[in-house]
């Protein structure tokens, strides 16, 4: 039976995920941006309690409800070494690991580039991947801790995955994603995109989750020739007004 994932808005721009295995009830949330919005959520859905927290990073704005919500809950906590440095975990994860809920099976892939232990989370036959700060809907993270090489051979990884893989992204920064897009790229076909994503927000609709296939066509740090421009176009990011 399938994973289901319940996406919604926490603190000013992040996305909480709420993640359920339909085989035995087992429910996770990947990232705890806000314990409260959590618990509600947990409770509106009828989804009984949090099983398991599942940290891509250390940040506090995806670690900050990990104390309460394993007290609230009992709940266990998996993630990078990382999160120790801000929030309790109690099972540290790393490449090639595999985390489960229920009888979900996620993946770890290290995506060092926003920060140094950065990792991804996929279900292979649900085809979903939750990509934390490394990859967003048109974006990729800051590179806070790391290198440029370091965030394209991350990106890299994430798009030798099929094409069909479903993206959970951990913010709502497409507009301004997609305004950066087209000051690289203007043909009419990413103007088209944009647009899309424009009237999406404008009706107060997230642009989470897109698919690989998608991103690899549009977003401008999938579609940079070598690491080099991947590098300059991260650079311009960084001071792009749009």
């Amino acid at each position: 039976m399938p994973l289901t994932v319940h996406l919604f808005p926490a603190r000013e721009d992040n996305y909480a995920f709420l993640a359920r295995d339909e085989a035995t009830g087992t429910v996770a949330a990947i990232d705890t941006p806000d314990a409260q919005v959590i618990l509600d959520a947990i409770q509106s859905l009828g989804w009984g309690k949090l099983d398991r927290i599942i940290n891509t990073h250390w940040h506090p704005d995806h670690t900050e409800g990990n104390e309460r919500l394993k007290a609230d809950t009992g709940c266990d906590i998996w993630g990078p070494e990382e999160v120790r440095k801000v929030a309790p975990v109690d099972h540290i994860v790393e490449e090639g690991d595999v985390v489960t809920i229920g009888e979900t099976t996620l993946h770890v892939t290290a995506t060092p580039g926003h920060t140094l232990g950065h990792v991804v989370f996929r279900s292979i036959p649900d085809n979903i991947a939750f990509t934390g700060d490394t990859l967003f809907t048109l974006g990729c993270g800051r590179l806070f801790e790391g290198t440029p090489e370091q965030m394209w051979d991350s990106l890299q990884r994430i798009a030798a995955w099929p094409d069909e893989t479903v993206l959970y992204g951990a913010h709502e920064y497409t507009a301004s994603n997609a305004r950066f897009m087209l000051s690289v790229d203007d043909r009419p076909e990413v103007r088209a995109h944009a647009e899309g994503v424009f009237t999406k927000r404008a009706l107060g609709e997230p642009t989470v989750p897109t698919t690989l296939g998608v991103e690899r066509r549009f977003n401008p740090y999938l579609t940079a020739r070598d690491g080099a421009e991947f590098a300059a176009r991260r650079a311009a990011k960084d001071v792009f007004k749009g």
